[in-house]
């Protein structure tokens, strides 16, 4: 299916494995891809947004012109149920959970929120909160101020740049005062993966929850919620899972815990008799109580389209292939980049790796900026990282290989040099 390590790095060789890669098809049900030609665009940056499907245009016009324009207030009757219909599609297609475990709602933030809070609460007297000092900063922003609110401790556990999260150094932070460990399941900078399993494992043994945030690996690496025995999760859908820009987030309760959690924000779609309108809460059974507010009717339709698309392709296959294309980005970074400063920061095990690689030099955000005017979309993250996300649903090993080659000339000819630095952007 793709290029073995070390071995045959031509252009002819990632031209024949896009020949013999299974999810071929799947590339041209996404926009923008049609293009062929040399001077193409490059996109390697699904991680951070991934591409339009085809079929998504279409589908947010029925929700628009048919189920609003036409039916009005009727269409509600179908609506009030998509929480659950694409979460469910999201626990058995992408997330390996049961039904009735997954709601799609609000924003990766405010589900995070949600469940620090109730799982806090499940944990009574004990006072400390536990993340990585290298996670996404909403992550730790949000563990903050739940702490503050709270009266709590914040345990930062450090992690290596580039290798990740030793469950070591995690181990070493868990005792009987821990309520609640939020961590990645795949590092935003480096790529680098956690186990699911083994880390829900070591906060068990010390009596504490896990919230994960999957956002860097949904739709694109396995998650198994319940073989991981998994307690809780959130996730975005507009990286891999193709939900568009401000696309809604996704929360997981494991069944066993659900009644057990009582969440802080009190909207009356978490309420036990919505249409009643009570003069007091009670919270629905399942997971519907972590649902708040009338949903975002608009960008569910988008939502369903790209998980829909991830379910058909098959996480494993697209886990495979994301393996595979992120060991082309090293192989030709060691090949073509190391001889000019540019060395790999993520993982080289492909099995600790997801379906991003991160590259370092001392001027990445010019290498960033001059690789964009040639075509090649990629992103930035500090201090010295260039990242690339090759989205294994429509990018090819092909298009891997020519942004590669075009990264080699912008390194090689020092055309990255008339380019400002990043402190000169930011001034």
């Amino acid at each position: 299916m793709h290029p073995s390590p070390s071995t045959d790095l031509s252009r002819a060789a990632a031209l024949a494995a896009d020949a013999a890669d299974p999810l071929a098809g799947f590339r041209a049900r996404f926009t923008g891809t049609d293009d062929d030609g040399p001077d193409r665009l490059l996109y390697l940056d699904g991680n951070s947004l991934g591409r339009l499907p085809v079929e998504t245009p279409a589908a947010v016009a029925r929700a628009v012109e048919q189920e609003w324009g036409q039916g009005l207030v009727g269409s509600w009757a179908d609506w009030i149920g998509h929480a659950r219909r694409i979460g469910d599609l999201l626990a058995a297609g992408v997330l390996g959970a049961r039904p009735g475990e997954v709601l799609v709602s609000d924003s990766t933030s405010i589900d995070l929120y949600k469940l620090l809070v109730a799982a806090a609460d499940a944990r009574p007297g004990r006072d400390v909160l536990v993340c990585c000092a290298d996670d996404f900063p909403t992550d730790r922003y949000v563990v903050a101020g739940v702490a503050e609110q709270r009266g709590m401790t914040v345990r930062e556990v450090e992690a290596h740049v580039d290798e990740g999260l030793d469950p070591g150094v995690l181990a070493a932070a868990l005792d009987e005062r821990v309520a609640v460990v939020v961590l990645s399941q795949v590092a935003y900078r480096s790529g680098a993966l956690v186990d699911v399993a083994e880390v829900t494992r070591l906060a068990r043994a010390a009596g504490a929850l896990v919230v994960w945030d999957l956002s860097h690996g949904a739709g694109a690496v396995p998650a198994e919620l319940t073989a991981a025995g998994a307690d809780l999760a959130v996730g975005c859908t507009y990286k891999h899972l193709n939900g568009g820009p401000g696309a809604p987030a996704f929360l997981y309760v494991r069944r066993e815990l659900q009644d057990q959690l009582r969440q802080p924000i009190w909207g009356w779609f978490g309420q036990r008799d919505q249409f009643a309108m009570g003069p007091a809460y009670e919270p629905a059974e399942g997971v519907d109580r972590f649902a708040v507010g009338t949903p975002p009717v608009l960008a569910m339709a988008a939502v369903e389209v790209g998980v829909r698309i991830t379910a058909e392709a098959g996480v494993e296959r697209i886990a495979a292939k994301g393996r595979a294309l992120t060991g082309l980005v090293v192989e030709l970074a060691d090949a073509w980049l190391a001889e000019h400063g540019v060395s790999v920061a993520s993982p080289r095990d492909p099995a600790r790796r997801g379906a991003h690689v991160s590259l370092t030099h001392p001027a990445a955000w010019q290498l960033t900026q001059a690789l964009i005017d040639r075509g090649v979309v990629p992103d930035f993250r500090t201090p010295d990282r260039l990242r690339l996300g090759p989205a294994p649903l429509y990018t090819r090993f092909v298009d891997v290989w020519d942004a590669m080659a075009r990264l080699r000339t912008v390194v090689a000819d020092g055309s990255w040099t008339t380019y400002p630095t990043e402190r000169a952007r930011v001034t």
